[in-house]
């Protein structure tokens, strides 16, 4: 190692001259007079005031803090337009016909309620069903099974 060969390990800073004395005279590269011309000036953030203006929303709202549906409304007529005469009517059929859709699929349990008119034998396995849907289905000549 010679000492031509040696090289600094950081850069020097260059001292930037500011007012008179420097390249930059007058106002010195502050634009002009005002708070942003002072030496230590701190605005506060604009935005801050804007955030502050928007009223607190103290928890999430009236209705966001309830839970996913837990039962998930299966209408007569759905099961009308959808299952066969004698076919058999469980959760996995119901998701499968697309009666259920991903979102509901998250639902624990699924109910039959008595909207619209069933005109088919069903078999129907571990779906609860209404009173007025259970009526119509055994008028149909279906029958309810709950496991």
């Amino acid at each position: 190692m010679q000492t031509h060969t040696l090289k600094p390990k950081t850069k020097r800073t260059k001292h930037v001259q500011v007012g008179r004395g420097g390249k930059r005279g007058k106002t010195s590269g502050r634009g002009t007079k005002g708070q942003k011309a002072r030496a230590g000036a701190k605005l506060r953030p604009e935005m801050r005031d804007i955030i502050k203006k928007i009223p607190k929303l103290r928890g999430r709202g009236k209705n966001s803090n309830l839970p996913v549906k837990n039962t998930v409304a299966v209408t007569l007529s759905m099961l009308d337009k959808s299952f066969n005469a004698g076919n058999e009517v469980t959760m996995t059929t119901l998701r499968e016909k697309s009666l259920i859709t991903t979102v509901e699929a998250r639902a624990k349990s699924a109910k039959i309620v008595a909207t619209g008119a069933l005109s088919k034998k069903l078999t129907i396995s571990g779906v609860p069903a209404s009173e007025g849907a259970k009526k119509e289905i055994e008028k149909a000549g279906g029958t309810i099974d709950l496991k």
